[in-house]
């Protein structure tokens, strides 16, 4: 099995689990890109997601269903 096999075998596999496995698969992934840890950017991304948790806790932002918001893109991407 050459290479190219090999990873079409592999994404078909993992494209045929579970979607929270497929979301573990995915980050484990992208975390072995990442060689080097920005401590500055690791700090920053650390106060947005304080600052967004408060903004919901606060109710000043409303979360939108998944299901919603995919609709949205999908229309902004399709240019309706």
């Amino acid at each position: 099995m050459n290479m190219t096999q090999e990873v079409s075998e592999l994404l078909r596999k993992a494209l045929a689990l579970p979607a929270e496995a497929r979301a573990a698969l995915a980050g484990s992934l992208l975390d072995s890109l990442d060689d080097t840890l920005d401590a500055s950017a690791e700090e920053e991304w650390s106060r947005e997601i304080a600052s967004r948790i408060a903004e919901l806790d606060s109710g000043k932002v409303k979360p939108v269903p998944w299901a919603d918001a995919r609709r949205q893109i999908s229309a902004i991407l399709n240019g309706r």
